[in-house]
């Protein structure tokens, strides 16, 4: 599991990583800023190699671009979109909140920070992603079967001698010809038992 770590405080980076570091969190990414995030995740157009994060622990409070802000850019970005993340904060009044959870941040952690419950919101934040991975897969492949399947339905007007099917422009056309039209279905000509008998002894 990846985390992107965001903090322009060394001390604040470093104490976050010793504790995911002891819980087994070891693929963990850093960032000064909100710009050396954009860089990190490959938005800050410098054609750096973009990496997937599975949670990203943000500061609020940072010079420049703020937490909240780099969160609402975050999240824009279609591949970020059900990427959790979690403000890391020193203010915990209202005001703060409301705007970083409008902003798309799925939780908060106010300082100084307790290791129990660093671990409680990574642990429940990780689930979420993996379920948004799951979901987003599972749709993924319903979106991919209805592009391959095409079902043939309705009312279909055929002749009862020649066994032809009138199209929708009026059109008399062989069964085969009609199905391969309107389905992924393709055919393999051979004979049946009863032809080949039928016919073999003429």
């Amino acid at each position: 599991m990846s985390i992107l770590i965001v903090d322009d405080t060394v001390e604040v980076r470093e104490m976050l990583g010793v504790l995911l570091e002891s819980a087994g969190y070891q693929d963990l990414l850093f960032a000064e800023s909100a710009e050396a995030a954009f860089e990190r995740l490959g938005m800050g157009g410098s054609g750096a190699a973009p990496v997937d994060v599975d949670v990203v622990l943000m500061d609020i409070n940072m010079p420049g671009l703020d937490g909240v802000e780099a969160c609402r850019r975050i999240k824009a970005v279609e591949r970020f979109c059900d990427t959790p993340i979690i403000m890391v904060t020193a203010m915990a009044e209202a005001g703060f909140l409301e705007a970083a959870f409008a902003a798309g941040a799925a939780d908060y952690l106010v300082k100084p920070i307790n290791r129990v419950e660093l671990l409680v919101r990574m642990r429940s934040a990780l689930r979420l992603k993996c379920e948004m991975d799951r979901r987003k897969a599972r749709e993924q492949e319903w979106e991919q079967a209805l592009r391959e399947v095409k079902v043939l339905q309705g009312l279909l007007p055929i002749c009862s001698h020649c066994k032809k099917i009138r199209n929708d422009q009026n059109q008399w056309q062989p069964v085969e010809s009609y199905i391969k039209a309107h389905s992924a279905v393709d055919f393999s000509h051979g004979i049946c038992p009863e032809c080949l008998d039928k016919h073999s002894s003429k």
